[in-house]
């Protein structure tokens, strides 16, 4: 783990259980937490192979549509079905998701202090009954899933708000370092469709709104307030991953160049800038934003910018990660350089 990276976590892991012992003001939770949140995951998103999953310009373009689809759904499902078996069936499935998301971000802290062999070797586990269906993993796996296995029950007994937000930030975490963009013309269709999505459903419908107080999951993070008719501030995971993929997309542009951090610096910062502004905005009308509103603007117009400001237009439009991974292959691509 890189020294930055480790400090981050550190910051990170102080300021999600601040709240505990201290009065932490609820706007800088909001920007601090979600910064540092998507700073790690840009980072450990830079590895000798790029993220597992990479999104084209077509599942870019659909995304709006599907989640548009989906958010539409869970407001017809409270509305017309129990909220608390809605919420229980939802509490199973984050139970399962959670044990999954909290041990992959455990488990590179944690495989250092175990057996080589734990973390290399294999173990298949085939299905009873359905001997095609199977899973690999490691033993150092299974360590990992222990405490993400209590953690998670404690999660599902006691609906706690600390427990909420380290879900959260895991799901975050690894969103940001499995998913990768492919392009930044990918990316910018994928911001500007959920620039629009965001638009729309806060300020034109209270379907966002509704869903967001009523579904009780991890979907989003919770700050406690000295307000006792809002007892938290809420920031949704999405405004966290999705401009966090982008960021971290700049990131490994900037690695795969050798350059250090140059373009990451600018998205970042526009990612800050956009975070602020929104809790900015939020605060003088008191009432719910949608922050990729401000956030998909700072981001795309920060990058932008410094790109133009270099004459590095075309190297940032022609980056394709896929490309880059197949050269490095052949040991002619610098994208496997590590970020000190």
């Amino acid at each position: 783990m890189k020294n930055r990276e480790r400090a981050a976590n550190i910051a990170l892991a102080g300021l999600t259980l601040a709240p505990l012992v201290l009065k932490v003001d609820p706007n800088l939770n909001v920007i601090l937490t979600a910064c540092l949140a998507v700073y790690v995951g840009c980072y450990r998103s830079v590895k000798s192979t790029p993220p597992s999953e990479t999104m084209s310009n077509e599942h870019a373009m659909r995304f709006p549509l599907v989640g548009s689809a989906m958010l539409l759904s869970l407001f017809l499902l409270f509305k017309f079905v129990s909220k608390d078996l809605v919420n229980a069936v939802l509490t199973c499935y984050f139970f399962v998701l959670g044990i999954v998301a909290l041990s992959a971000t455990l488990l590179p802290a944690i495989r250092r202090f175990l057996p080589k062999q734990w973390n290399e070797d294999l173990i298949i586990w085939r299905f009873p009954y359905f001997r095609s269906l199977e899973v690999e993993f490691t033993r150092s796996q299974i360590i990992a899933a222990i405490p993400g296995t209590f953690f998670c029950a404690w999660y599902a007994s006691q609906k706690h708000w600390l427990a909420n937000n380290i879900l959260g930030l895991a799901f975050c975490i690894q969103g940001i370092e499995m998913l990768s963009l492919g392009s930044f013309k990918t990316g910018a269709i994928l911001l500007g469709g959920l620039f629009v999505y965001d638009i729309f459903w806060v300020f034109f419908t209270p379907v966002m709104v509704s869903v967001a107080k009523s579904f009780d999951a991890p979907i989003k993070l919770l700050f406690p307030t000295a307000d006792s008719a809002r007892p938290f501030s809420m920031l949704g995971l999405g405004d966290i991953v999705i401009p966090g993929i982008f960021v971290a997309l700049a990131l490994r542009f900037d690695v795969s160049r050798g350059k250090e951090s140059q373009y990451f610096n600018s998205a970042f910062l526009g990612y800050t800038f956009g975070l602020v502004l929104t809790i900015i905005v939020m605060n003088w009308f008191q009432a719910a934003q949608p922050a990729l509103l401000y956030i998909v603007p700072a981001v795309v117009g920060f990058l932008a910018a410094h790109c133009i400001w270099n004459g590095d237009v075309k190297q940032l439009l022609e980056f394709d990660e896929s490309q880059t991974a197949t050269i490095s292959e052949d040991g002619d691509s610098t994208s496997s350089k590590k970020v000190e």
